[in-house]
């Protein structure tokens, strides 16, 4: 029985890392829909007003994010957390390489773009003791670039972005059509 535990114990070593900047967010297949349905609704709208407004939550991003994730074969992160929060966005999750396993803390910039458009910059990457990956920042970029933006699908191109915030747990986009 001991060699049994001491192999299992010997099979991932915990490094530790980052704590999440906040209590956990309840992720649900429901709130991840909220957040599709929340584009859908504000493009609807849009196409009569002219003005596009939405305002998506720390538990619809941090759902999206984390079934998008789950559908992966080989995740880089796992358990995601996206706290929305004085004009960041910080992803706090798990990340295993071989035997080691590690707290991951990423805090991401967005930036509304002249051409109304939003970029995603990686300003701070913390993996436990060792330096973040690319993979893993490219990744997390790239997903919060597609739940920001990619359920507009064609319409992207459509829409120029004049006003960003992301704040206290809410992140709000207020667009014109071009």
């Amino acid at each position: 029985m001991l060699s049994l535990a001491l192999a299992s114990i010997a099979c991932q070593i915990d490094v530790g890392g980052p704590e999440p900047p906040g209590d956990p967010i309840p992720v649900s297949t429901e709130a991840a829909a909220e957040l599709e349905h929340a584009w859908e609704s504000a493009v609807a709208a849009a196409a009569g007003s002219g003005r596009l407004t939405i305002l998506l939550t720390e538990a619809q991003v941090t759902s999206f994010v984390a079934l998008r994730l789950d559908a992966q074969e080989d995740p880089l992160l796992t358990a995601p957390q996206v706290y929305l929060r004085e004009g960041m966005i910080q992803i706090h999750g798990k990340t295993r390489q071989g035997v080691l396993a590690a707290d991951v803390l990423i805090t991401v910039t967005p930036t509304l773009q002249p051409d109304g458009t939003i970029s995603f910059e990686v300003t701070s990457a913390d993996l436990g003791p060792l330096p973040a990956p690319a993979a893993l920042r490219q990744s997390v970029s790239a997903m919060l670039t597609e739940a920001f933006t990619s359920p507009l699908g064609s319409l992207a191109t459509g829409f120029r972005i004049t006003t960003l915030v992301v704040d206290g747990g809410e992140a709000a986009l207020v667009g014109e059509i071009r």
